[in-house]
């Protein structure tokens, strides 16, 4: 007789709930078939039987469990009586799928899929979206989900052909190394429409008529402290299992109807259109968390200031409306201003170095390269891929990374290659209508510069009020390794370079 007991399902959980059992206390099961739902604190995971047998159930639903306790036993002599009875019934209706020669056969094999090592620098990854549903027949190198970590998102393909039977669901978060899916081995073609719906329909009744209206431990108790009936309550979750979700919802539902009887004379306005008050929340993604927490980092290890210029963008402005045309017809990329910032900052980076440098310990690490990283904004957060040898490349060069680099981030396509790295980081909140800010640092670097948008005003040349395009330009630095001195006179370079462009082009 096998005894399972609860597996080490992560370093922080203790215990677990046993949310609901999928078999019955005497049923025969198969092994490797799910046969209960273990709820913790953070995910929900599936028990499977290590061997066939008869089950024995020990622990009852509801029941909380420490780590490595007894949960049920599996008799496997309880399975010979069965498994004779049903095979003869069994070999007769496999003789219509024998006649297919494209008709599947389950090798009995199972290939346990785990989260594989994306990066040295990167413990955990979320699963983001499942491409495949639960019980779908995969392919080998058929890609069945999307996996994120803190850096970018990853394509998960199928390592077997066979059915996808899955343990980790949508934004479960995992280690490396830890079991995402399972895939049960099947050799020949996907199975047919119609051969798969006669053994769907019977899963699907059972899974109704047992968990249909049955709430998970976590919802029963937020239940019980509203005193709301599960019966007035429809579940969403596997075979309609009310969820921790739909107990919430559950909760303003019937506020919303209990409130017209409270109502005493006096009534409140009625807002018949326009107004909302509901509100949900959403789990933070990695990448958000990452960014988070590197932020505070960043304000409680650093000593950051920031100094701030304003720079006359009408010398650009009329050298790139005078080439854009034959430059883009030249190099098949648009000339805009990046390329006249990033030369900018690379050509005064040389001159001083420690604003290209970092702190490494007790020593400061200078760079002879500029290794630009470029802020680009996407859905998913902030991201920075960064431009190699920037100070090497030409105009064309530079635009047409940039826009490779801003393609493939808004894509979410990005290595991590791609984005680690960089001595020195340009940000431009001007393509938002920002007009000045204090940009924060990107660790490990010393400075980032923050360009903002360009608006016409009144300034002072040669004694003369005269309307000009101003982009006000913001530097933020590290003080422990960057002197007020050098911050200033790294911005008062960049400001002349971009007033008199030709420098940019002769190199002086």
């Amino acid at each position: 007789m096998a005894q399972v007991k609860v597996p080490t399902v992560g370093e922080s959980i203790t215990e677990v709930t046993i949310a609901n059992w999928l078999k019955k206390d005497g049923d025969v099961v198969k092994m490797d078939e799910i046969i209960a739902e273990l709820e913790s604190d953070k995910a929900t995971f599936e028990l499977t039987a290590p061997q066939a047998g008869k089950l024995k159930i020990v622990k009852q639903a509801g029941e909380v469990v420490p780590i490595g306790q007894l949960i049920c036993e599996i008799d496997e002599s309880g399975a010979g009586a069965t498994n004779k009875e049903a095979a003869q019934p069994a070999k007769q209706e496999s003789k219509p799928t024998e006649s297919k020669s494209e008709a599947p056969k389950a090798t009995g094999a199972v290939k346990e899929m785990k989260v594989p090592a994306v990066g040295e620098s990167i413990t955990e990854v979320t699963i983001s979206t499942w491409l495949k549903k639960e019980g779908d027949f995969v392919k080998l190198d058929e890609i069945i989900a999307e996996v994120e970590s803190d850096k970018a998102t990853f394509e998960l393909p199928a390592e077997a052909n066979g059915i996808l039977r899955i343990v980790a669901k949508e934004k479960t978060t995992l280690p490396i190394g830890g079991l995402i899916c399972k895939i049960e081995v099947m050799e020949g073609g996907a199975p047919s429409t119609s051969a798969a719906k006669p053994t769907e329909m019977p899963a699907a009744t059972g899974d109704k008529s047992y968990a249909s209206g049955h709430p998970s431990p976590a919802a029963a108790k937020i239940l019980d402290e509203k005193g709301i009936s599960s019966s007035q309550v429809s579940g969403s979750g596997v075979g309609g299992r009310i969820t921790k979700e739909d107990a919430e919802k559950a909760k303003a539902t019937v506020a919303k109807a209990e409130a017209p009887k409270s109502a005493g004379a006096t009534k409140p306005p009625m807002i018949t259109s326009g107004g909302s008050r509901e509100k949900h929340s959403e789990k933070m993604t990695s990448l958000r968390k990452t960014i988070a927490r590197r932020l505070v980092s960043v304000k409680n290890e650093t000593a950051m200031l920031t100094t701030f210029n304003e720079v006359d963008m009408k010398p650009v402005m009329d050298l790139r409306s005078r080439y854009k045309d034959k430059f883009k017809e030249k190099y098949g990329v648009g000339l805009g201003f990046m390329s006249f910032f990033t030369k900018a900052v690379c050509v005064a980076l040389k001159e001083f170095p420690a604003v290209n440098a970092q702190i490494n310990g007790d020593e400061v690490l200078y760079h002879d390269y500029c290794d630009v990283s470029i802020a680009v904004s996407t859905p998913r957060g902030l991201v920075v891929p960064v431009i190699r040898n920037a100070e090497s490349l030409s105009f064309d060069q530079i635009e047409a990374e940039v826009v490779r680099l801003a393609t493939k981030g808004r894509d979410g396509k990005l290595s991590i290659d791609e984005m680690q790295g960089g001595t020195f980081s340009i940000t431009n909140g001007g393509v938002f209508g920002s007009m000045l800010s204090t940009p924060i640092l990107n660790p490990p670097q010393s400075a980032i510069l923050g360009m903002h948008n360009i608006v016409e005003r009144a300034v002072v040349q040669k004694g003369e009020i005269v309307v000009r395009p101003i982009m006000y330009l913001a530097l933020s630095y590290d003080h422990r390794i960057v002197d007020g001195r050098e911050s200033v006179s790294f911005l008062v370079r960049v400001k002349e370079l971009l007033e008199d462009p030709g420098r940019l082009i002769l190199g002086v």
